[in-house]
């Protein structure tokens, strides 16, 4: 098994530059199988929950071409197989893309249901209520959900939350829906707004992405396109506050400041510097910062996938903060693995008290989930002394080369294989 060796106590300095966006990426690739003709995407992040999709997709008989490391072409004349039950499928949640996906194209699909990080239940219940909404007959049966029509047709749709999978989803369905369909109560994260663009730049018509509804006029079918995925709001957050924790400068390349603006408020809050550019953020502190209040909530309100790593910061702020997270129940995981470094953490339901400490000290910790991960390697970076960091699968599902990345900000950071005593000796011995 591979972890991350790290020497902390170092402040991170220079430029990183952002890859696309995980969470666009997983939605576009799915709606690719939609055409027919040939779409070239571009800006795809190398990560493995991408891989898997790419796999999955490969299975069922799509034309999958990659171009290089960040594009690939899809052609979805080819698709044989409306049955998508593979092991490694089940590893990631975007999986029930393809099944809007299909749904909406062939009129019928089934698709192993989806995992990813144990971050408490992810219900999908409001996929359904939007499938059957459209005239689908939606069954689950072990392990499988299997939806099918003979007509789709477009309907008004309110969800009851504002779930960024069921808006995607229904999205796709009602892309080639006969008439109109209206998303009451839509999630409307950068990444529905990336989606939405896609699937417009294939022929459909979708119109409110972003907003309080969003408008879907059913086209007969889509064409080729070529399109590039915007920057990953979540890795941009996760290097800003690591830039912050560490005393560092940073300046993050290849971002949109205004996916980022309830993390920079919040840095700002508790006495970081943030710059914003018209594609990059630079992140300055020199002090120890503050504490303050983090309630998690869809977007634009602060997201669930960076509270891990503003906890994290936290807990080497001066005073008390609290982080009550609004969307996933199990999202505290992390917060053992932080006590064994010296963070003083007390979860109380669905609230975190934290209470800043000084400094941290270097551990064994391991990654409970992804962004967990991230954060625990936030805190490595930090901490006195030298940390291992394990389960970095986990990290890999949706930060590409993150210890590279860091490592060119002056990150005393090394990926090993955690037998291999002979790579982590001669990294203590390097770094003294």
């Amino acid at each position: 098994m591979e972890q991350y060796i790290i020497k902390g106590n170092t402040p991170l300095a220079g430029e990183v530059v952002i890859g696309g966006a995980k969470n666009a990426a997983l939605g576009i690739l799915a709606a690719a199988i939609m055409s027919d003709e040939t779409v070239l995407i571009d800006n795809l992040p190398d990560v493995r929950d991408i891989n898997v999709l790419l796999q999955a997709i490969e299975d069922i008989g799509a034309t999958v071409i990659r171009v290089d490391k960040h594009a690939v072409k899809i052609n979805g004349s080819t698709i044989k197989s409306m049955c998508i039950d593979l092991e490694i499928i089940k590893k990631i949640r975007a999986s029930y893309y393809l099944l809007g996906a299909m749904l909406g194209k062939y009129k019928q699909a089934k698709v192993a249901l989806p995992g990813g990080c144990n971050i408490g239940s992810r219900p999908i219940d409001q996929h359904i209520k939007g499938f059957k909404a459209l005239g689908a007959t939606v069954n689950m049966d072990h392990g499988m959900i299997e939806a099918s029509a003979d007509r789709l047709v477009g309907n008004h749709i309110y969800l009851d939350m504002a779930s960024v999978g069921a808006t995607i989803n229904i999205m796709l369905v009602a892309a080639l829906a006969e008439g109109k369909t209206i998303i009451e109560n839509p999630a409307k994260e950068p990444h529905i707004v990336d989606v939405a663009n896609f699937l417009n730049s294939m022929g459909a018509k979708i119109k409110g992405a972003g907003t309080d509804v969003i408008r879907i006029q059913g086209v007969e079918k889509l064409h080729a396109s070529e399109y590039s995925i915007i920057p990953d709001q979540i890795e941009a957050g996760t290097f800003m506050v690591a830039a912050a924790a560490t005393k560092g400068d940073v300046l993050i390349k290849n971002v949109i400041p205004k996916h980022l603006e309830s993390i920079s408020a919040k840095l700002e809050e508790i006495g970081a510097s943030v710059e914003e550019f018209d594609d990059a953020v630079r992140v300055v502190a020199t002090k120890r910062l503050s504490h303050t209040q983090i309630k998690t909530q869809p977007y634009p309100g602060f997201p669930t996938d960076m509270q891990p790593q503003i906890a994290t910061l936290l807990a080497l702020s001066e005073g008390t903060s609290t982080v009550t997270e609004n969307i996933f129940e199990n999202r505290f995981k992390y917060v053992d693995e932080l006590a064994r470094m010296g963070a003083s953490i007390k979860v109380e339901g669905n609230v975190a008290i934290i209470t800043g400490v000084s400094s941290l000290m270097g551990a064994q910790v391991s990654a409970p989930d992804l962004r967990a991960g991230a954060a625990l390697v936030t805190a490595a970076l930090v901490a006195d002394g030298v940390s291992t960091v394990d389960q970095i699968y986990f990290i890999e599902r949706g930060y590409e080369d993150f210890d590279l990345k860091l490592r060119g900000l002056g990150a005393n950071i090394e990926k090993v294989d955690s037998e291999d005593e002979k790579a982590i000796k001669k990294f203590k011995l390097k770094v003294g």
